[in-house]
């Protein structure tokens, strides 16, 4: 892969989230291994992952810095935006919503590690003028921080919309996904120079809309099927931007931290 050699940093990958009690089972973690020690073992192997439990909960400073402490040095996080300003917006309380994630993750902002936030927008949230109106507001409202959207409805695969992010330098989350009616499909495109970004949710399209997440992100990559990342999309993103983030979000029985290792073993043989 072009410059890799020169410069490893310039593409992470690790998992969505990492304390898993599951991943013991797996063997991703060794036997006995608490959810206090899993950050310390999961960065001997990752330098990045992608903080979840902030979709959750409002991130409170100190437990942010706490948390960045555990990491060794150059570890990096990238951190899921609030589910109050994405999936249970308050028409008149998101305003403060936003003032507190950003008191929140302050500390990883003020460290360098925090390389990502993430604005997971629901399956509900179309393309219309009121939801266009709502993203542009919440966009503005967190200027300044590194932001990722991810969108789940295909009705924002326009031109305009792909226009608007690379005018505001937001990345537009490439996603990889079962193919179903209206679920937002898989792009490799870049929308910001500083950054690209690709989530794998794993394929299971039986599972995909059953309303379980151990059915929904349970799903084995096979080295085919991430070829077709490693070998020519992955490559064409890195020339157009500076950095790449890559999370694996198929954390069913281990599946995430075995599939990203065979991604970032096609990457070095590439």
């Amino acid at each position: 892969m072009e410059n890799i050699d020169n410069n490893p940093n310039r593409i992470l990958v690790g998992t969505s989230g990492y304390a898993y009690s599951e991943w013991v089972d797996a063997g991703f973690y060794p036997p006995g291994t608490g959810s206090a020690r899993m950050l310390a073992h999961y960065a001997r192997i990752f330098p990045v992952t992608e903080i979840n439990y902030t979709w959750y909960q409002m991130p409170k400073a100190p437990a942010m810095d706490r948390m960045r402490r555990k990491a060794p040095e150059g570890f990096r996080f990238a951190a899921k935006l609030t589910r109050t300003l994405t999936h249970e917006v308050d028409a008149n309380g998101w305003p403060a919503q936003a003032v507190l994630y950003r008191e929140g993750v302050a500390p990883l902002v003020q460290s360098g590690q925090l390389l990502a936030v993430l604005v997971q927008l629901p399956p509900f949230f179309r393309r219309n003028p009121e939801n266009r109106r709502y993203l542009a507001r919440l966009l503005d409202a967190l200027s300044g921080l590194p932001l990722v959207v991810e969108f789940r409805h295909a009705s924002w695969v326009t031109d305009r919309v792909f226009a608007s992010l690379k005018e505001r330098r937001v990345t537009l989350a490439c996603v990889d996904t079962p193919e179903l009616k209206d679920l937002f499909p898989p792009l490799a495109m870049v929308t910001n120079p500083d950054l690209f970004y690709i989530r794998f949710h794993g394929r299971n399209a039986t599972g995909w809309r059953s309303g379980s997440m151990q059915k929904q992100f349970d799903y084995d990559y096979s080295n085919d099927e991430l070829a077709q990342w490693s070998r020519s999309r992955i490559p064409e993103m890195i020339r157009q931007a500076a950095t790449g983030l890559i999370f694996f979000n198929n954390h069913v029985r281990g599946q995430a931290p075995k599939n990203a290792r065979m991604l970032i073993e096609q990457l070095t043989e590439d």
